[in-house]
C-alpha cells in the first residue's frame, strides 16, 4: 500500500455472501458503503468523527462519490481499506480511499480507489456552514 496509507487507519472487511452477486463477485454497489465506512473510521481515528461535527452543530452530507474499479473481490476475500484526507475547504471535506485484497507475500492488489466529498452543513437548517477554526486546524494539520 502507498506511503500515505501507512499513516491512516486500516479497516478490514471479510467479503460475505450479502456483498456478492450470483457469481460470487462483490457487487459494484457494495463499494460505496465500504468507502464510507473507511472514511468515517479515519475521521474517528483523527478525533474528528461525526460526533465532533454534531457537537459543533454540524453534519456531513455526501456531495459526491467517485469510484474507480480495478479488479474484482470475491466471496470470502479479506479486504484492507485505508482512507486519508485529501482536501479541507471552508465548508467541505474530501477523503480518498483505497481497497486492497489482503494476501500473503506479494504486494496486496489494489481493487478499488475512490473519493468521498462531504458538504459541511448546519445541523438544524441543512445549509452550508464553515468548519469551525479548531476543527479545521485539526483536519488540516493531519492532511
Amino acid at each position: 500500500m502507498s506511503a500515505g496509507a501507512a499513516a491512516s487507519s486500516l479497516v478490514r472487511h471479510r467479503v460475505e455472501h450479502v456483498d456478492t452477486d450470483a457469481s460470487g463477485i462483490v457487487h459494484f454497489s457494495r463499494y460505496a458503503s465500504l468507502i464510507e465506512t473507511a472514511a468515517l473510521e479515519e475521521l474517528d481515528r483523527l478525533g474528528a468523527g461525526l460526533h465532533v461535527f454534531n457537537e459543533a452543530g454540524l453534519e456531513l452530507r455526501v456531495r459526491e462519490l467517485r469510484i474507480t474499479y480495478r479488479a474484482a473481490a470475491h466471496f470470502r476475500d479479506r479486504l484492507a481499506m485505508t482512507a486519508r484526507i485529501e482536501h479541507v475547504g471552508p465548508a467541505s471535506l474530501r477523503l480518498s480511499v483505497q481497497i486492497h485484497r489482503e494476501q500473503e507475500g506479494a504486494e496486496p492488489p489494489l481493487l478499488v480507489s475512490g473519493a468521498l466529498d462531504f458538504a459541511v452543513v448546519n445541523l438544524g437548517q441543512g445549509v452550508p456552514q464553515c468548519i469551525p477554526g479548531p476543527l479545521k486546524s485539526l483536519l488540516t494539520s493531519i492532511k
